[in-house]
């Protein structure tokens, strides 16, 4: 009897081994993105922002620098609306509306240098040589100033005076910009080399 049973649950563990390693096996797209990621500033977040653009990805390194500057233009989006919420915030002390006014008009500057750098990033299929080098040079040095543009946005907040909540709140918002933002900057700045 007990060898009936251990044939069927043989075959089932062969057929579910054999379904396990077709479907846990490696797609191309995922160790690729796995692979490129590890050159990022920040390796797991670029991989775990960037997997679900797998299927558009494949094994494209320009696919991947628009994946992440996509990525980019959300968080920045993201980051202000929250800002635009967060003045209209009763009981705000003078000097936090004023770092938060600031930080809204850097992040808005961010935000256009990501569009322009996806735009301009789009006109490399068409583009050669020089010209190629050009637009990429154009896509580096606003995701470039992008980076810049955020880190700049918690200077307003500097002092003991400015410390609490708001700080917190607002630093946490800016600091996941400017992660994505860098890990876009290394991945363009591969591609640009590669191409």
């Amino acid at each position: 009897m007990k060898s009936k049973i251990a044939i069927p649950l043989i075959f089932l563990a062969v057929f579910y081994l054999a379904g396990t390693t077709t479907s846990t096996a490696v797609k191309p797209s995922s160790s690729f993105i796995k692979s490129s990621c590890s050159t990022a500033t920040y390796p797991a977040l670029c991989e775990e922002s960037l997997s679900p653009f797998a299927k558009t990805i494949k094994t494209s390194p320009a696919q991947l620098a628009h994946a992440a500057l996509a990525v980019s233009l959300k968080q920045s989006q993201s980051t202000q609306a929250y800002l635009n919420k967060l003045k209209r915030v009763k009981g705000l002390k003078p000097r936090e509306q004023s770092a938060i006014r600031d930080c809204l008009e850097v992040v808005s500057d961010s935000l256009d240098r990501v569009t322009k750098s996806i735009q301009e990033l789009k006109k490399y299929e068409r583009a050669k040589g020089q010209e190629f080098i050009w637009h990429m040079s154009n896509v580096q040095t606003w995701v470039s100033s992008a980076l810049t543009d955020e880190n700049t946005c918690m200077d307003g907040f500097g002092g003991r005076a400015m410390e609490g909540q708001i700080k917190t709140s607002v630093r946490a918002q800016i600091t996941s910009v400017a992660h994505v933002t860098s890990n876009a900057l290394a991945l363009v700045n591969n591609f640009a080399k590669k191409h």
